[in-house]
């Protein structure tokens, strides 16, 4: 049996928010309400859609690999920054991850569930890896060379492609918000559609992505509004969903000053619903997901000073908050492979520990 972090190793890590983090027991909405992460999870809610049996499969097989298998928890490396923040300003820091083969490595070595990647990263090495650990394909990109730069996430190959090269999942972004949010939602419903059909899971990145949502704060981070692209993610039929951790809350407020008008909110859902703690506004994320049927794994986050830190904050968030796992990819990857190793299953300790709870 693996050997995991203590508790007092965890407490070592968040330092001064051991207690604020690990203490918080007063949710605005009760865990009793959720539909929680466990060894049990596609049988008890997966198992209750509409997804075929070898959607039911390769859920199975994702939830089942790794260091977390059989928890009800994910740890997914994804590398896809070769196209969304350019090769170059993703690998300069460690070049061997210009070879998609070490990417994919690295996730195994890490315990990883899954690797996401692009077509190429993960077509270049299919036959060699993947029948060893479960390929997420992400099917869509915002390439930064057209000039000048623009936002928009493209196709950049097919669902039947991803199905050829024997993939467990998708994956695809939206970014919601945009101008170019309506054929996104569509184009990327019916790719979900083709890949459940096939029996390929399907996994959503839900961004928000407008710059109207910078105000006095970055209310692309915000509660509501990434609840709400979370609820829409899982309309389109996404088994999960992935979100960053927000930051703050009242986007919907913030964008209704004025005699300006946005969207439809209630501000109950400031009050009742989601205090100011992070457990808290992240739990708001999770009920969006149909209160947990669609599992909701958060993202790790740029790569910086205190990785190791910040990767188990945001990881004891989530699992607290009722989330079912971590993507983390820059922290591990943008590092000597074996610090990368040593990060992904830093991550993945919490997860294993007894003594970090659903709050």
């Amino acid at each position: 049996m693996a050997t995991t972090m203590t508790s007092g190793k965890i407490e070592t890590y968040l330092g001064a928010k051991a207690e604020f983090l690990l203490g918080f027991k007063s949710p605005k909405i009760a865990k009793e309400r959720l539909h929680l992460p466990g060894p049990d999870f596609v049988d008890r809610i997966y198992a209750a859609t509409d997804r075929n049996v070898r959607v039911l499969t390769n859920l199975q097989r994702l939830f089942g690999h790794g260091r977390l298998s059989r928890t009800g928890y994910l740890s997914i490396l994804p590398v896809d920054q070769g196209i969304e923040h350019s090769g170059g300003a993703s690998f300069a820091k460690n070049p061997d991850y210009f070879d998609g083969g070490n990417i994919v490595k690295l996730a195994i070595e890490g315990g990883c569930n899954a690797v996401a990647s692009t077509f190429g990263v993960l077509g270049s090495v299919a036959r060699q890896y993947a029948h060893k650990i479960p390929f997420i394909v992400k099917m869509n990109h915002n390439e930064l060379l057209t000039f000048p730069n623009k936002s928009d996430q493209i196709l950049f190959g097919t669902v039947q492609q991803a199905y050829d090269m024997g993939a467990s999942a998708v994956g695809a972004t939206i970014y919601f918000g945009s101008e170019q949010s309506g054929r996104q939602i569509v184009e990327i419903s019916q790719a979900f559609a083709h890949a459940h059909q096939l029996g390929m899971a399907t996994v959503l990145w839900c961004y928000l992505r407008n710059n109207a949502f910078k105000k006095d704060k970055d209310y692309h981070l915000s509660a509501d509004l990434t609840g709400q692209a979370n609820h829409l993610g899982v309309t389109i039929e996404a088994d999960i969903i992935k979100q960053k951790l927000p930051e703050n809350n009242g986007g919907y407020l913030a964008l209704n000053m004025s005699d300006s008008s946005y969207g439809k909110f209630d501000k109950r859902i400031y009050t009742d619903l989601a205090s100011d703690h992070p457990i808290d506004l992240t739990r708001y994320q999770v009920a969006n997901c149909y209160m947990g049927r669609a599992g909701l794994i958060n993202s790790g986050g740029a790569s910086g000073a205190n990785d190791f830190e910040e990767a188990v904050a945001t990881a004891v968030i989530n699992k607290r908050a009722g989330g079912t796992g971590l993507i983390s990819g820059r922290k591990a990857f943008q590092r000597p492979m074996k610090e990368g190793v040593q990060l992904l299953n830093t991550v993945q300790d919490v997860y294993l520990s007894p003594d970090v709870t659903v709050a």
